[in-house]
């Protein structure tokens, strides 16, 4: 049997975004077969080759790739242009005429500034589907700040509610608002696809860091407007501040487990810790007794889960009276674990210069599609010649002339010979 193609198959992208949420977006839209050109800022392209690990080969050592990179911008063609010169803008333009979808993450006016903004695009390609991400949106009071994943956390009104109570709001040490972004921005070019399937009519998109991230309070807003400032949400640490009991609970040293329990599910928390009296204690007889006892019953918790050989028998007994949990794995925990691995949540690939690795996988799964396995990432400007002479049937002496004015550039190990294969 023929395999199907992706569900993007025949579709084209114009990547000029770098870190995360941007290139999180049009890595979803390759993965699902769409041929995504990442334009490449000269002369070191996407910041993120910067991060992440490089090769322990001296040979290739100082080469563009990076860990970082191959994760963010697996499946794409780099293109490294300078945009600061005419020569430059003028490419961007001759493919957006070819291109589906054009996705950007500079800061607002960046691209009006190049004329390269949706009006001038639009003018070029009327059916084209152009998104912007950037941290406030494109209108706005704040629609000029430039800033990053933990700004948006902070303008949302998210940070504040993380960490301990009696100290100063925690960082995240994830990219949480960057990466539900980009599967934000994913999913809206989706929805605006299919909307030109439907009518021919092209589209703009705008996404923000602060609105992906005020979507993500799930009860706190409708209660702030209606009580007003009586209700403030506060830090709470590692207990949910509305009881439960819910939170991380720690068993033996730094082992901890996450524990919810729901009001109707009590009476089994407390046969599940053989403490049938709990369920009779005014201090935790109704749910807002629990809440305003949070941390005794937590100390009750932690005392009664000391008393097990082992977190996994811990979390056995919880099960056994289905009470919600999970072990509070660590980083190395979770990439082993073999759910993880069956599923392809954790994916092993293997780049030409550093090696095996594990990067995460598609956070959705498809009944008609199986996930690619062949994943690549570029070298900065590995598919230079390629896609000017695919798409804008440049000849070579043109070619030349723009590597020679360095409106482009390219990894010095192309230069050097051919590339690594594999």
């Amino acid at each position: 049997m023929t395999p199907k193609p992706p569900m993007l198959t025949g579709y084209r992208v114009l990547d000029i975004t770098q870190f995360v949420a941007g290139p999180t977006a049009t890595r979803i839209m390759a993965e699902m077969g769409a041929e995504v050109i990442k334009v490449e800022l000269v002369p070191f392209g996407d910041r993120g080759r910067a991060a992440g690990d490089k090769s322990r080969d001296p040979q290739f050592k100082k080469a563009s790739q990076s860990t970082y990179n191959f994760q963010h911008n697996h499946s794409k063609q780099s293109l490294a242009l300078d945009l600061k010169q005419p020569r430059g803008r003028a490419l961007i333009k001759a493919l957006a005429a070819k291109v589906d979808v054009v996705v950007e993450n500079f800061a607002p006016g960046v691209m009006a500034r190049m004329g390269l903004d949706y009006a001038a695009l639009k003018a070029i390609n009327p059916r084209l589907i152009m998104c912007s991400i950037s941290l406030a949106g494109q209108t706005g009071p704040l629609s000029d700040k430039p800033g990053y994943d933990y700004m948006g956390a902070a303008y949302a009104g998210i940070t504040g509610l993380a960490g301990e109570p009696d100290r100063g709001p925690a960082q995240f040490a994830t990219a949480i608002g960057d990466a539900s972004t980009g599967v934000t921005a994913a999913m809206a070019i989706g929805f605006a696809l299919l909307h030109r399937e439907r009518t021919g009519e092209g589209q703009y998109i705008d996404c923000s860091l602060i609105d992906t991230y005020f979507n993500m309070h799930e009860v706190n807003v409708p209660k702030s407007t209606l009580r007003g400032r009586g209700f403030a949400p506060k830090r709470a640490g590692s207990l949910h501040p509305d009881g439960g009991p819910t939170g991380i609970f720690r068993y033996k040293g730094e082992e901890f487990i996450a524990i919810m329990v729901m009001p109707h599910q009590w009476k089994q928390m407390v046969a599940a810790m053989n403490r049938l009296s709990l369920a009779d204690d005014a201090r935790f007889a109704t749910p807002r007794a629990r809440r305003d006892n949070n941390e005794a019953l937590k100390e009750i918790i932690e005392t009664w889960l000391r008393t097990f050989s082992s977190r996994d028998a811990a979390i056995a007994a919880l099960e056994a009276a289905r009470i919600p949990c999970a072990p509070v794995l660590t980083l190395h925990e979770a990439i082993v674990h073999p759910h993880l691995r069956e599923r392809g949540t954790v994916r092993r690939v293997k780049d030409r210069m550093i090696g095996e690795f594990d990067i995460p996988g598609m956070p959705a799964k498809f009944s008609a599609w199986p996930e690619r396995k062949d994943l690549r990432a570029d070298l900065l400007g590995e598919h230079n010649e390629q896609v000017l002479r695919h798409f804008l049937s440049l000849p070579e002496a043109e070619i030349a002339a723009l590597y020679r004015d360095k409106v482009l550039v390219r990894d010095p190990l192309l230069n050097e010979g051919p590339a690594p294969s594999g």
